[in-house]
């Protein structure tokens, strides 16, 4: 064969393989639609939901298009449970509790007052059952969870006025979600739920007197020490918990085991990072705050932590009493941190406690 022929047919047969192969190739990549209750490039929170995008675009390597949208910019800050359940969006960025007006058993997979840490949490979602529960509340909705990221132990609060009994939380209006905000009300607090976006208006404008939103870290960035005196650096509203990945569950279910394996990777990524991040920047920005912006800071005292133990009893016995499901979620819950918490309080917990009396820390 003429070799000059032999190479111009090659090419050709070579173009047209490349002219068919690039439609499948389109056809092949799965576009991912993804909702966020955090605003856009918001230090933690926002910065950790759009990492997690980003993550599984780069695992995927451009077979699943994953775009994100944050609070506002395609539905609002609390409507991306409904959007996503109702299939016009495939994921939401979140955290459950603020849904528990759906199921009173939401609050157990973000925040319980006096309830797990972080570690303890992940303990249990990942070999303590707590991800099959999860599952069955989640399926209700039509949708599947994987969890996602975390804030680690949070902060009481911001406050105008010193809390120096239980009696001064009384007529408050504060903003806190979730079985926090339900035990807050038991104790003459006002609550409201807020998206971060709306918490310094409304503070500042004294439309409330008083919130929770994370901790040093998230807190910083949104100036609430324009807007309040005194920092409460303890909180029993949101020990631990997590921030969840809600897919919608058809959808999740028609992805490829693959495709699945790489969202799962990347959120099981995110979630230790999440976490890692605030530990690691939380105590530069509480110094940032008192050293250059004369944040007082403050604790609870014993009295104020008692109060706050017989109102959060109260709402946990309230919120087993909402259906079936929600007290078997938070009986499971209750052994699982009885377990759990028991062991780490004899053993980390204890080194921490001696460890940082030996070394003069905290």
């Amino acid at each position: 064969m003429d070799r000059r022929k032999f190479l111009s047919t090659a090419g050709l047969a070579t173009a047209g393989a490349t002219t068919l192969a690039a439609p499948a190739l389109a056809q092949s990549v799965r576009e991912m639609v993804i909702v966020s209750t955090w605003g856009r490039d918001f230090p933690g929170l926002g910065l950790s939901a759009q990492r997690l995008v980003e993550r599984i675009n780069q695992l995927s390597e451009g077979r699943i298009n994953a775009e994100y949208f944050a609070a506002g910019e395609r539905v609002g800050a609390f409507d991306v449970f409904d959007d996503v359940a109702g299939g016009n969006s495939h994921a939401y960025i979140s955290a459950d509790y603020f849904f528990t007006g759906k199921h009173a058993g939401h609050a157990y997979f973000t925040g319980v007052p006096f309830g797990m840490t972080s570690p303890e949490w992940n303990a249990w979602i990942n070999f303590g059952g707590g991800m099959e529960l999860w599952d069955e509340l989640s399926a209700e909705f039509g949708l599947k969870k994987l969890p996602c990221g975390g804030t680690g132990t949070q902060a009481g609060g911001w406050f105008n006025k010193e809390i120096e009994s239980p009696e001064d939380l009384k007529g408050l209006k504060m903003r806190i979600p979730g079985l926090g905000g339900n035990a807050m009300s038991k104790l003459g607090v006002s609550t409201v739920s807020l998206p971060g976006g709306q918490i310094y208006e409304n503070l500042v404008s004294g439309a409330i007197d008083a919130t929770e939103y994370v901790g040093p870290y998230n807190d910083y960035f949104l100036k609430l020490y324009e807007a309040a005196k005194y920092y409460y650096v303890s909180g029993m509203h949101e020990p631990g918990g997590g921030n969840s990945f809600g897919l919608n569950k058809s959808w999740w279910e028609g992805l490829s085991g693959w495709e699945q394996s790489v969202i799962s990777a990347a959120c099981q990524e995110e979630n230790a990072l999440g976490v890692q991040e605030v530990v690691a920047r939380n105590s530069e920005y509480l110094s940032k705050m008192v050293n250059e912006h004369g944040v007082q800071l403050r604790e609870f005292n014993e009295d104020v932590w008692e109060a706050f133990g017989d109102a959060a009893i109260e709402v946990h016995e309230e919120t087993l009493d909402h259906s079936p499901l929600a007290a078997k979620i938070g009986e499971a819950y209750m052994a699982a941190l009885r377990e759990i918490g028991g062991g780490r309080a004899k053993a980390e917990i204890a080194f921490s406690r001696q460890r940082n009396r030996v070394l003069d820390i905290g």
